[in-house]
């Protein structure tokens, strides 16, 4: 396979819609090329049968004309070849909040879905993330071939896989050396070296799931399967078939056996992220295989023992869900034997700037764009911001700061990354930011004000005339008033 381009296969039946992805993928033709165009479902197949290994990534529309289309077409790929990777566009009458369509995609082997534009611009909807879900299934599709690789080479097996968990640690690097970070990172290693279950918490975006791969990774089953499973996003009718699986035949749409997620993680590691979102039917069950470790796979009359060891994560207070009998208290105790609590991203400062370099220093090789230098000022508006999103917001943010093509960051662009910009009666005066561990004295504060006022005013007036109207002060005196505030 191509390592240095992502061969992508276009099924679209709209000539239109074949431009609006040939126009969203033309700035990045350095690693990625459109080797063929197809408009119907027998064709894909022919083409792909015949042509085998040619192609990384299929973008499909889901509603192409002809009588194979959809989830039937996305499985007869996957059966030609497993390890290629489909990402389905949709048009915006589909209901995208629908979570059993989300789910039906996915079983039947897609890697993503997105939706093409509502209006009639010439780029597919979010196109960003429309790139990087391409980018992420090109990288699938090379683990998955290394992994078929690894099993038909059985002797070299061991040390392929040593390697690839090696990569897999420094991808998952837990970044920063604050004591809040340094005190989670002696947890982890004294976690992974026991089978028990932990109970992850935080806020939204504060790493949850990085801190369950490290735990993973350096356990004695890094080279079993980890197994992610966002409790939140399954269908309340979809969990227990989702992570117990099903027999052939155990209902009207059971056409072949399914694997849960737990058998698919046994000998591994499960980690369950929002557990607090679980409904108590299905605590009741996942109780049943901390206890026995037995599931109980739908239309099969006897259990079935699976080896798993379970991470759960969970943004809420559980102690408080179990008061108001949301959720189970024995299966509270049964995950909570270790515990992380993760800090905000506001409590460990001493990190931000490392996390940013680290953010700054992937997007810029991810998005082939020059590294821009920040400002003091705008590294201090970022290192005392309150980050309500945490890291997860840290990360899109420096993105955001990158794709905007600026030599030099400074406080400009850094409020127009965080969106804060523009925003209030004052279109874009902020206030300065303080930390509690950083507060100035009275007149410091007042100054500070003063000066970045001015500045506001001064910036948006045509004259100095007009900003000292705007201030209510006579001409003579704004100047005596910007050359007290240090303001050329």
């Amino acid at each position: 396979m191509n390592d240095h381009k992502i061969n992508i296969l276009i099924v679209e039946d709209e000539e239109f819609d074949v431009k609006r992805v040939q126009e969203t993928l033309k700035p990045f033709n350095e690693i990625m090329c459109v080797k063929e165009i197809v408009s119907s479902g027998k064709d894909t197949l022919k083409l792909i049968k015949n042509n085998k290994h040619l192609f990384d990534v299929v973008i499909l529309d889901y509603q192409i004309s002809g009588g194979l289309h959809g989830e039937e077409l996305i499985e007869e790929i996957k059966k030609i070849d497993n390890t290629l990777q489909v990402i389905v566009i949709t048009k915006m009458t589909i209901n995208q909040t629908d979570l059993q369509f989300a789910t039906q995609l996915i079983e039947s082997g897609a890697s993503w879905f997105g939706t093409k534009n509502p209006t009639d611009l010439d780029y597919i909807y979010q196109p960003t993330d429309f790139v990087l879900a391409i980018k992420n299934a090109y990288e699938k599709r090379k683990l998955e071939i290394e992994k078929e690789i690894l099993r038909k080479e059985h002797s070299s097996s061991q040390s392929k896989l040593q390697n690839n968990v090696q990569k897999m640690i420094k991808n998952y690097f837990l970044i920063g050396e604050s004591a809040a970070i340094k005190s989670i990172k002696r947890s982890i290693e004294n976690y992974a070296t026991t089978d028990a279950n932990v109970l992850i918490f935080g806020e939204s975006g504060t790493g949850k799931e990085l801190v369950a791969r490290n735990i993973h990774y350096y356990s004695q089953r890094k080279f079993e399967n980890f197994v992610t499973v966002n409790c939140s996003a399954i269908p309340n009718d979809l969990i227990e078939s989702e992570l117990f699986g099903y027999e052939k035949g155990a209902f009207t749409d059971a056409k072949e056996e399914k694997a849960g997620l737990f058998e698919q993680a046994n000998g591994g590691t499960i980690f369950l992220d929002e557990i607090s979102e679980l409904p108590l039917l299905a605590q009741a069950k996942l109780l049943r295989v901390l206890e026995n470790g037995e599931i109980d796979k739908i239309g099969r009359k006897k259990s079935y023992g699976v080896n798993v060891r379970v991470i759960a994560a969970s943004n809420k207070n559980i102690e408080m869900l179990m008061r108001e009998r949301q959720f189970r208290e024995d299966l509270y105790y049964r995950l909570n034997i270790l515990n992380i609590q993760l800090p905000p991203l506001r409590e460990r400062k001493d990190d931000i700037i490392r996390l940013l370099k680290n953010f700054m220093e992937k997007s810029c090789n991810e998005f082939h764009v020059y590294l821009p230098e920040i400002s003091d000022e705008g590294l201090k508006f970022l290192s005392n911001f309150y980050w309500p999103g945490n890291v997860r917001q840290l990360k899109n943010v420096v993105q955001r700061l990158v794709l905007m093509g600026a030599s030099t960051i400074g406080i400009d662009e850094v409020e127009a990354a965080l969106g804060i910009k523009n925003q209030g009666a004052f279109g874009g005066f902020t206030l300065p930011i303080y930390s509690k561990e950083e507060v100035p004295f009275l007149k410091e504060a007042e100054l500070e004000f003063r000066k970045r006022f001015v500045q506001f005013v001064r910036k948006n007036s045509r004259t100095d005339a007009e900003a000292a109207n705007k201030l209510g002060i006579a001409r003579s005196n704004f100047h005596r008033l910007c050359k007290e505030l240090g303001l050329k």
